[in-house]
């Protein structure tokens, strides 16, 4: 049972979170009917928005999805310094294909180059060094990205809709999608302050909770918001006229497609476009759904790719701990901290239960640990995350769900307290790739260790050894002389 210094703990967390600005807006709409300001806010944690009568296909994984793509957002302050290689199919294949390595090259107009560089970026990631030149083209084309949390993606639509935009006309020229509520304020954060010095550019919110007048027309020209609002905006109340849209953007589409009826909301919103009307759409994974899904909304388009960079455990030495219980593997776990002098260490568990277990007899052998619980709004878990990163906790327990894309640079140590499994009860060895591999990173070695109970684990673990070639070799936590060895 944990104790009343884990309870301290908690409650210590929960008001980091606090200081998580809230992302709700305000319902109530100004006098024009309209929200012009994604930094209003009121109390209260943000709520994922329904749409209609859109429904969760399978309720975790769209959760999973949207929460993930959401605090993968709140947690990166800049830009992630990939090593991947972009991968370019081009519409015509004899057309040159330009790419630029600074933002001068695009002879933005001078209010943006300013709110770009205001923003922090000082030259194009390499997502956006193929992609902007695409997207300011003129006549304009139609794109296709693979583009993961923290390339600069968003940055990249806004531009390309800022850009595209005419001041002098005061009504909607550019819709942008999102799968939610949450993600749509993100984007429109985005646009505000990439926006900044273009204040004749003016944004509103398409969401449930924003009520216009019946027969009132729109003055902005960039809309934001969630598939089912934004399609009644068009179709039903015709707040918007589709034909005076010159671009269209659909963003997180793996996100989307998890919700039955997004999917078909979006496919409907984009048949009332004009052929001419730019469409960009952009999702982290491409999988064979996505992928249909993609085609029957971008006509005609290049795609950019991010090659992944195969990911290696030649920098990572592995081992394996023979337990008989939870509880001789918490002992193993106690004895190897403390023989080792480790920076900060994640641990794997495979549900809740256990990973709070866990945290609690950790705190109470009074470590500094920080919980990721699948119970905890987004807001609450980006606290935790900054917390971690800054070293106010030491130690990070954890289920798969809440730690995904996480980089840590301080992570000396990865622990399996359970070993990762599929739904079948097979290994999952990309999860194992994937939890390890966050040791071995930034050119440093990495220490990954695995606790096995019984016969059932050391089956598995075993599996894991041959899919990947490489043997685990047993360690013994009760040679104190052998833990500092593996630690040099």
């Amino acid at each position: 049972m944990a104790s009343e210094s884990w309870a301290q703990a908690v409650e210590a967390q929960e008001a980091a979170a606090e200081s998580i600005s809230s992302l709700q807006i305000k319902e109530k709409p100004e006098e024009n009917g309209t929200v012009s300001n994604a930094s209003d806010s009121s109390s209260g944690a943000a709520k994922s928005e329904g749409e209609g009568d859109a429904k969760p296909a399978d309720d975790d994984d769209k959760e999973d999805k949207a929460a993930q793509s959401l605090l993968n957002k709140l947690i990166r302050n800049n830009l992630v310094n990939t090593t991947n290689q972009v991968e370019v199919l081009q519409k015509d294949p004899n057309s040159p294909l330009y790419s630029v390595k600074s933002f001068e090259e695009l002879r933005l107009k001078p209010q943006l180059l300013q709110g770009v560089y205001a923003m922090g970026f000082n030259r194009p990631s390499k997502i956006q060094e193929t992609a902007l030149p695409m997207m300011l083209a003129e006549p304009p084309q139609n794109l296709i990205a693979q583009s993961q949390s923290g390339t600069g993606k968003t940055a990249a639509f806004v531009l390309a809709m800022l850009s595209h935009v005419d001041p002098n006309n005061k009504y909607p020229q550019c819709l942008c999608v999102s799968p939610t509520y949450e993600l749509a304020l993100q984007t429109g954060k985005v646009i505000e302050q990439m926006g900044k010095y273009y204040p004749e550019v003016k944004l509103v919110y398409a969401i449930r909770g924003n009520k216009l007048e019946r027969g009132s027309k729109l003055q902005e020209q960039i809309v934001i918001g969630t598939p089912g609002t934004m399609l009644d905006w068009c179709n039903k109340f015709r707040f918007i006229d589709p034909k005076k849209i010159r671009v269209f953007v659909l963003d997180e589409a793996d996100v989307m497609i998890a919700t039955q009826g997004h999917q078909d909301q979006s496919i409907r919103i984009q048949r009332t476009l004009p052929k001419n009307c730019q469409m960009l759409l952009f999702s982290a994974t491409f999988e064979e759904s996505v992928w249909s899904f993609a085609q029957r909304i971008v006509p005609e388009p290049n795609i950019i790719k991010l090659k992944r960079e195969e990911e290696t455990l030649d920098t990572i030495k592995q081992y394996f701990v023979l337990c008989n219980s939870r509880e001789e593997k918490f002992q193993a776990l106690c004895n190897i901290y403390g023989a080792i002098t480790i920076a900060q260490a994640m641990i794997f568990c495979h549900t809740r239960k256990t990973a709070g277990w866990l945290a609690g007899e950790l705190s109470r052998e009074g470590h500094q640990v920080a919980l990721l619980s699948g119970e905890m709004q987004v807001e609450q878990r980006a606290a935790v995350i900054d917390r971690f990163r800054d070293g106010k906790e030491k130690v990070l327990v954890t289920t798969n769900v809440c730690a995904r894309g996480i980089d840590v640079e301080q992570v000396s140590v990865v622990i399996n307290f359970d070993l990762p499994v599929d739904k079948d009860g097979n290994p999952d060895n990309e999860t194992y790739l994937h939890r390890i591999g966050r040791t071995g990173r930034f050119g440093k070695r990495g220490l990954a260790i695995n606790m096995v109970d019984s016969k059932m684990s050391m089956d598995i673990l075993n599996r894991i050894q041959e899919h990947f070639n490489k043997k685990i070799e047993r360690l013994d936590t009760d040679d104190l002389d052998e833990i500092e060895k593996i630690a040099n």
